[in-house]
């Protein structure tokens, strides 16, 4: 999913799920700055990857 650092600058942050846990990568060093339409994406990212490592475990 796209964001911004705290420059405005383009970045990319990833949600996925490794081994049973769900983890997060944002741009090294910077801080990611949302706008309220991307934390409702990265909402429904985390979500998914919690139901996705929910399975995982079984």
């Amino acid at each position: 999913m796209s964001c911004r650092d705290i420059a405005s600058r383009r970045r990319d942050m990833t949600v996925f799920v490794s081994q049973g846990h769900v983890v997060v990568t944002v741009p090294p060093g910077e801080a990611a700055v949302l706008t309220p339409l991307e934390v409702g994406r990265l909402r429904a990212a985390l979500r998914d990857a919690v139901v996705s490592a929910s399975n995982t475990d079984v």
